[in-house]
Parts: structure tokens; C-alpha cells; sequence
């Protein structure tokens, strides 16, 4: 009998299976039939992919994987024996690349020997606590084999490989026959670079997220409530329990091993969080416990030393509660004045109205790049530099669009930009406030404690650089590891991989939802992130969160922090199933289901 069993160092886009027991093969004509029937297995083989269902004309760019999902069985499968091999891939890829890029790193002493890429992370640097550098290239390290026959069987498959081809995309509906807002003028969605990232796979994904094979009410849970927190993926539940079980300690200035894990720990993740939002150094980003907390240092520090009587700040329509509040606090404190961006009927940003606001009183712009009510995207870099040449500040909110694109400070040339860790599949409690260093050099503190100080007199207190100055009191060490566990995550199955798919399934969402009799969908932009906001005829929003929770589909249903932007359409709340890349079609067609069954006049009567 023949066994194959699944291995975790296959690399993308090589054997998927390491031959752990071969036997009863007499000669290369019996590994040449294994071969064919290994590849004819193959996700992309002919056999094994199942056609996507049509998606009506759409221009939905390029038809990736998104749309064609292959279905992968569940880790832990047993092994398959001798004829046509199922794809069986034991360790998803998504997990797989959290393993090691390179060359295991040792473990500290007394650390067991762990799969998990962050072991080693902290203790194996240097007394010093230097943040290492990353890798040029992401990879998982290849095992190789030997078997009798080898060359031959690679040969074989190499021949195989080849004539291999995809199918061609499908051609784009020509302007005006698609229908649907954002997909004939949007700006294209980022190609994946398939040299880095493997081929996208939301089944493999999906296995990385153990929340996702809960069930609610007897039904599998639908989390389509991505706009207020995402999932985490295993890699990040591990990380947070590889802390505290060989780490924990608070940071810096100890002279002990656990306090130089947990302070490599931290600044890791810093050096990560720099890394992923393109900023010139670690220094320039400052942890908080969110988004929120973010604005509120920005508006305290740097609003209370700059902002006076007189002065104006811009606000856009589209914000969060939370990047409207601390202006209007530091406004009526200082005598500034709020002025507001507005926006079309279709939510966009009206930038010729903006440019109006604009005069040498503008001391401030905050904007969100992506809206969390319509979803939509703002353009950021055309509102920082008609700031600039006021002389304006500009704080952009990145809460809604870290996890959906990506995201370089210095080429939007931001002054702050903020995001909360829990939007983007790392642990609620940590945020970030990335500011270009001279303007932060010049802030003073906001809170006063334990960490933030080089000096104390009763006279007087000399403070820490940036950005320990403002990291008063013990920091969520443990979070921001988590933090950088997720920017792992993300960066290795790719930000444009995930764009892709986002992008085709809130394409394929939009055509199931908007023909549903009494939906009407409240924003409508060209540039979008994986947002779908509407209200149903004869249904309050929380009726039809109820309605579809009774199903195992979880969304939002209210006013999102987002008020005055729901008032400009007439609403006082919506419906807000909001997308990630771990869902799929069959998760829309599900919610589409139970919509039509109310739109039919059902109710909550389900069976």
C-alpha cells in the first residue's frame, strides 16, 4: 500500500506532499502513475478545480482564484492511500508561511522547541535588544527527498508542470454594461506578485482561523462583521500564548532574560509596524490602545500646542465619531473653528469643495482613508498636498484600510496616521500613531509616568525621546507582539493578494444584494474597500440583524459612530455586512437567501 502524508515544509508552489511511506512500487512506470495522479489532484489541475458560478457580466477585474475557491478538506485528515490523491494540504499555506523563513533560529534556554516562526524571535538577538532586520524575501525552507527513481518521477513532473496553463481571464464587460458603481471607474485593484506569494486560496485561509468553525444557533458562523473587529488567525492566538508562557515581563531596564524577551518582544513589533506602513524608522511609531486613543494623543499633544482662536480644522463628512469628538473638544477649548468636507450623493469626496475650505487659517485636515459606514475611499494623497500648501497639518485615520490595501506614509506624505490592531486580525487593545519625527520631536507629552521619563526632581522632569515619551506607564506588551504576529500574517499571503479577492467578492456581493426588491444601498463610490451598507424597505436594521444572526450571520446593524454621515442620506442606520478575505461566495449567497425571504415578506420566519 502506498501513503502519502501531508508535510508543513512544502514550499508554494513545489511538492505539496513529502512521500513519507512508499512501497509496492515496483519501477518509474508505478511513480509516473503516481505522479499524474497527484497532479491531476493538484489545486488548478483540471480535475480538481470546480468552475465559479458565473458572475453576470461583471468587470470584475482580472477573475483570480477569489471567485474559484478550492475546496480543501480539514487539517488533521487521515492519509489517503494508493489511486487519485485528494488535496489534502495537512498544514494550510496561509498557516505554513508563518513557519520559519530561514533557517530555524535557535530557542532560548529553557524555551521547548516550537514550529512557530516567533520562537527565537526575541531571545536569539543581541544583548543589546537590537530589532533585527527583515528578510529580503519571504519563503518557507524546502526538506528535500530521495526516493528510488527519483530523477525520473522529477523529470516526469517537471513535463507535466509545463503543459499546465491557466485559463484565460475572462473579458471585461464593456463601459456602461456592468451596472454596478465601483467596477467600471475604479482604480485597479494591485496585481499579486506570484514570484512572492503563493496562489490565494480562501479555503486555506479560512483553516487559519479557528473562530470560523464556530456555530451559532445550530448554524455555521457567517462573520460578516469585519468593519468593527476581525478574526485572528491561529499564528496570533499562538504568539499571545507563547508570551506569557516564556516571556512575560514588563520592558526595558531590567537586568534579567525574561525582561530582554519581552523588550525584543515590543520592539519587534515596532520595527514591524514601520516595515508595514512604509515609515522612515521604528522611532516615528508610537503604541496606544487604538485608533481612537491615537487621535486623542494627537489632539492633546500636538492639537493643544498648535491649535488657536481663530484657527480652522477640516473635517470630512464621512468620519468616525472618533475623529470628530477630539477636534470638536480641542475647538471649544481653543476657539477653533470645525469645518466639513462634503460629499456626493454616491458619498464620494467633493474635492473641489474641499479645496474652498482650504485658507491660511487651516491648521489641521483629519480624514479617514476609508470610510467604516459607506466603505468608501478617500483620496488621501490629493488631501494632504492641497494641505500642505496652506501649511496645514493632515492626520489621516487608516482604522478601515490597513487591512485592505496598501499603505505607505511617506508616499501619501502623511503628518499622523493612525489604525487600531484589532481591524487589521491582531488583538484588541493596541493602535498605533505613526507621525513624521521632527513634528514629533517637538510635541510634548500627554501623560505623565513610569517609562516616559529620563529625569525626576521635585523641581522638574526631563523626558524620554520619541516615541518613549509618549508610552507613559506600562505598555500591552503582549498585544503589540500580537500586532506584529498579524503584519506577518498579512504580509505573507500578500496585501495585493488580499485586495484581489476583496475586491472580487464585494463585486460579486454587490450584483447578489442591490436587484433584492426594497434594498437600497447607502454608498455608492467608485473606489471602494469591502463595505455593503444598505437599509431594506419595511425592516428596522436591527430587525434584519436579528433575522440573519438567526442564521449564523453576524453584521452590524446601526449607526457605526458614523452619524452625521447616514443623516446626509436620509438614514438614521443601515445594515452593514462589511467583508474580509476568509469569506466567500457561498457566505454572500447565504445572506442574500435570508434578504430575499424578507424582502418576500417572511420576516424572521426562516424555516
Amino acid at each position: 500500500m502506498t501513503m502519502l502524508t501531508p508535510t508543513a515544509d512544502s514550499p508554494p508552489g513545489g511538492l505539496p506532499f513529502g512521500l513519507a511511506a512508499v512501497s509496492g512500487l515496483p519501477d518509474e512506470a508505478a511513480l509516473a502513475r503516481l505522479a499524474q495522479d497527484l497532479f491531476r489532484a493538484l489545486p488548478g489541475s483540471e480535475a480538481a478545480s470546480p468552475s465559479a458560478p458565473a458572475v453576470g457580466g461583471l468587470a470584475i477585474g482580472e477573475p483570480g482564484p477569489a471567485l474559484d475557491p478550492v475546496a480543501a478538506p480539514s487539517v488533521g485528515q487521515a492519509p489517503v492511500e494508493a489511486g487519485p490523491i485528494a488535496p489534502e494540504f495537512g498544514v494550510p499555506e496561509a498557516y505554513a508561511a508563518a513557519l520559519p523563513m530561514t533557517a530555524p533560529i535557535s530557542a532560548p534556554a529553557g524555551v521547548p522547541g516550537s514550529p512557530y516562526y516567533f520562537l527565537g524571535e526575541a531571545a536569539a538577538l543581541s544583548s543589546a535588544h537590537q530589532v533585527p532586520a527583515a528578510p529580503a524575501d519571504n519563503h518557507v525552507v524546502a526538506h528535500p527527498f530521495e526516493l528510488p527513481g527519483e530523477i525520473a518521477l522529477r523529470r516526469l513532473l517537471a513535463e507535466l508542470a509545463d503543459e499546465r496553463s491557466l485559463p484565460e481571464p475572462a473579458p471585461p464587460a464593456a463601459p456602461g454594461q456592468s451596472g454596478y458603481y465601483f467596477l467600471e471607474q475604479s482604480p485597479p485593484v494591485p496585481r499579486a506578485d506570484a514570484t512572492r506569494f503563493p496562489a490565494f486560496d480562501v479555503q486555506a485561509v479560512r483553516r487559519d482561523f479557528p473562530i470560523l468553525s464556530e456555530r451559532v444557533n445550530g448554524k455555521p458562523l457567517v462573520w460578516f462583521d469585519n468593519a468593527a473587529t476581525t478574526q485572528k488567525p491561529q499564528a496570533v492566538i499562538d504568539r499571545l500564548v507563547q508570551f506569557y508562557q516564556h516571556e512575560n515581563s514588563n520592558i526595558h531596564r531590567a537586568a534579567h532574560e525574561l525582561a530582554a524577551r519581552a523588550t525584543d518582544a515590543y520592539e519587534a513589533a515596532r520595527g514591524k509596524v514601520a516595515r508595514f506602513l512604509g515609515a522612515a524608522s521604528a522611532e516615528e511609531i508610537i503604541f496606544v490602545r487604538g485608533a481612537t486613543e491615537a487621535i486623542n494623543l494627537v489632539a492633546k499633544s500636538w492639537g493643544r500646542q498648535n491649535i488657536r482662536e481663530g484657527d480652522e480644522i477640516v473635517v470630512s463628512l464621512l468620519e468616525h465619531h472618533a475623529n470628530i469628538v477630539p477636534w470638536q473638544q480641542l475647538a471649544k477649548d481653543s476657539g477653533a473653528r470645525i469645518r466639513v468636507i462634503p460629499v456626493d450623493d454616491r458619498g464620494q469626496i467633493l474635492l473641489e469643495e474641499y479645496q474652498r475650505l482650504l485658507n491660511d487659517r487651516t491648521k489641521l485636515v483629519a480624514i479617514s482613508q476609508v470610510s467604516n459606514a459607506l466603505g468608501t475611499v478617500t483620496p488621501v494623497k490629493e488631501i494632504v498636498e492641497l494641505a500642505h500648501r496652506v501649511g496645514a497639518r493632515v492626520l489621516v485615520d487608516g482604522a478601515q484600510s490597513v487591512s485592505h490595501m496598501r499603505v505607505n506614509v511617506q508616499a501619501i506624505d502623511t503628518d499622523f496616521f493612525v489604525f487600531s490592531g484589532h481591524k487589521v486580525f491582531a488583538p484588541t487593545g493596541i493602535g498605533v500613531v505613526y507621525g513624521k519625527r521632527d513634528i514629533l520631536e517637538d510635541m510634548p507629552p500627554w501623560q505623565g509616568g513610569g517609562n516616559m521619563i529620563a529625569d525626576v526632581t521635585f523641581e522638574r522632569t526631563l523626558y524620554q525621546g520619541v516615541p518613549a515619551r509618549f508610552e507613559a506607564g506600562t505598555g500591552n506588551i503582549a498585544d503589540a507582539a500580537g500586532l506584529g504576529a498579524a503584519i506577518d500574517y498579512v504580509e505573507r499571503i500578500g496585501i495585493e493578494n488580499i485586495a484581489r479577492y476583496e475586491h472580487d467578492l464585494l463585486a460579486y456581493a454587490t450584483q447578489r444584494v442591490r436587484p433584492i426588491p426594497g434594498i437600497r444601498l447607502i454608498g455608492t463610490a467608485d473606489d471602494k474597500a469591502s463595505v455593503l451598507s444598505f437599509v431594506l424597505a419595511g425592516y428596522r436594521p436591527e430587525e434584519v440583524g436579528a433575522a440573519l444572526n438567526e442564521e449564523g450571520i453576524a453584521i452590524r446593524a446601526g449607526h457605526h459612530c458614523a452619524q452625521p454621515i447616514l443623516r446626509r442620506f436620509g438614514v438614521e442606520a443601515t445594515v452593514r455586512p462589511s467583508l474580509a478575505f476568509y469569506n466567500t461566495c457561498a457566505e454572500v449567497d447565504l445572506l442574500v437567501s435570508v434578504l430575499q425571504r424578507l424582502a418576500r415578506g417572511k420576516g424572521r420566519a426562516l424555516g
